[in-house]
C-alpha cells in the first residue's frame, strides 16, 4: 500500500518525535529556526488509514542566481529505514520536493553500518600499518544497513561523502563516538572510563574545579573560549549569534533541548560545552576550552558532569559526535579521537549522506560551486 506525503504542522511533527525513543536534534521543528538561510518545512508520511507514520525536517536553500533549491534532510528523515520497500517512503518525498523546486535532495539516513569497541579503536591507533579506522576490523556489523545502502543505489541515490579525507564531510559526520547508557548504572559507566579519565576527574575535583549550568547570558563567555579553541584547532568558528539563535529556538521548543555547562576554577572559566537532548539520545554538541591551567583537567570534569546529568535524564546513549577516520599520527584530529575513546563506548559508522539529483545539470553546478568554495 502506498504512503501519502504532505506538509504537516510543527505541532504534528513534534508530537511524532516525542512518540519515538529518539530522533536527531536536526530533525526537530526548532532546528529550522537555527538555520535562517534555509527555508524549513515539516513533512509527514501517512498510511492508508490516515495515521502519521514518519516525519522529516527538510531545509531548502536556493542555488546562487537560480530560483531552484537544494533540499536537505540532515540526519533524516525519521522513517522506517529497514522497510523492504524503501521506495514507498522515498519516492513520494522526491516527487514532493521536485514540485517545491528542488534540483537535488540530500539526506543522511540515521542507520549504523558497523561499530568498533573502544579497545578495537585503541588497537587500530596503535597499529602502525593501520591508516584509517574504516580499514580496521569492526567489532560488530549491521547486515541490514548494507542492504539499505544497496537499495538506495538501485533507486539512483549517490553517496555524497564517499571521498571525505578524514571522515568529516561538508555535511554531518559519518563516524561518531558513542557511550551506551541503556541498562547501565552511573557506577558502571564510570568504570568504563579509562584510568586517565578517572584520574583526571579526580584531579579536577581535588583542584576545586566547579562545573555549573549556564544560560543565555553565559553564551558570550562560552564563545570567547570557543573562538580561542577554533584558533588552536584550526577550524572556522560559527558566529556568536548562531549560538544565541540556537539557544532561543531549541529551549523554546523544550527547556532541556539545549544545555550549557561551564567549568570554573579560581574565578576563571576554563572550559564550556553545550549538550543537546531528544528523547533518550544526548549529544555533546560544541566544546570550548582555554590553554590556561589545563593541568586541573576542566575538560574531563565538564564531560563527566554532562554524562552524569544525561544519565539522570534517562539517556540511552551519550553521543560525542564526530570523530576522524584517519589514524595518521600527524593529523591534529587524532588527539580528539583519543580523548573520546577514553570515555569507553564505541565508534560507529553511519551510512553517510546521500544525494538524489533531480536536475543533473544543476546538481553538477552545485558540485563545482562547493569544490571552488572548499
Amino acid at each position: 500500500m502506498s504512503l501519502r506525503l504532505q506538509a504537516i504542522t510543527r505541532d504534528e511533527h513534534l508530537d511524532f518525535v516525542r512518540s519515538r525513543p529518539s530522533a536527531s536534534h536536526m530533525q526537530v521543528p526548532s532546528w529550522g529556526d537555527v538555520k535562517p538561510d534555509w527555508r524549513p518545512e515539516s513533512l509527514g508520511w501517512f498510511d492508508g488509514e490516515g495515521r502519521l507514520v514518519g516525519v522529516g525536517l527538510v531545509l531548502m536553500r536556493p542555488l546562487p542566481k537560480v530560483k531552484r533549491y537544494l533540499a536537505y534532510l540532515p540526519e533524516g528523515p525519521v522513517i522506517d529505514w529497514h522497510a523492504a520497500d524503501l521506495e514507498r517512503w522515498l519516492d513520494p518525498m522526491l516527487a514532493h520536493l521536485k514540485g517545491r523546486g528542488a534540483f537535488t535532495v540530500k539526506m543522511g539516513p540515521p542507520v549504523v553500518l558497523r561499530r568498533w569497541s573502544a579497545d578495537a579503536v585503541k588497537a587500530a591507533i596503535a597499529d602502525p600499518a593501520a591508516r584509517r579506522l574504516g580499514d580496521a576490523e569492526a567489532t560488530t556489523y549491521e547486515p541490514v544497513a548494507f542492504e539499505v545502502a544497496e537499495r538506495l543505489r538501485r533507486m539512483g541515490w549517490q553517496r555524497a561523502d564517499a571521498d571525505s579525507e578524514d571522515g568529516f564531510a561538508a555535511g554531518q559526520p559519518r563516524y561518531v563516538f558513542q557511550v551506551p547508557f541503556a541498562g547501565r548504572s552511573l557506577e558502571e559507566i564510570h568504570q568504563g572510563l579509562n584510568q586517565q579519565w578517572r584520574r583526571n576527574i579526580k584531579k579536577a575535583d581535588k583542584a576545586g574545579v566547579k562545573v555549573v549550568r549556564g544560560g543565555y547570558d553565559d553564551l558570550p563567555a562560552f564563545y570567547e573560549l570557543y573562538a580561542e579553541t577554533a584558533g588552536r584547532d584550526r577550524f572556522i568558528p560559527r558566529p556568536l549569534p548562531y549560538f544565541q539563535r540556537m539557544w532561543t529556538a531549541l529551549t523554546a521548543e523544550d527547556p532541556d533541548r539545549m544545555r550549557l555547562y561551564l567549568a570554573h576554577h579560581d574565578g576563571d572559566i576554563l572550559a564550556a560545552a553545550t549538550m543537546l537532548t531528544v528523547g533518550g539520545h544526548v549529544w555533546y554538541s560544541y566544546g570550548a576550552s582555554t590553554s590556561r591551567r589545563r593541568e586541573v583537567q576542566p575538560n574531563n570534569a565538564i564531560q563527566w558532569r554532562m554524562m552524569t546529568d544525561a544519565h539522570e535524564l534517562g539517556a540511552t546513549v551519550y553521543d560525542f559526535r564526530g570523530i576522524t577516520d584517519t589514524l595518521d599520527e600527524t593529523n591534529h584530529l587524532l588527539g580528539l579521537l583519543r580523548f573520546k575513546v577514553g570515555a569507553g563506548g564505541e565508534a560507529a559508522e553511519y551510512l553517510g549522506e546521500w544525494d538524489f539529483p533531480l536536475n543533473r545539470v544543476l546538481h553538477k553546478a552545485l558540485d563545482l560551486y562547493m569544490a571552488r568554495r572548499g
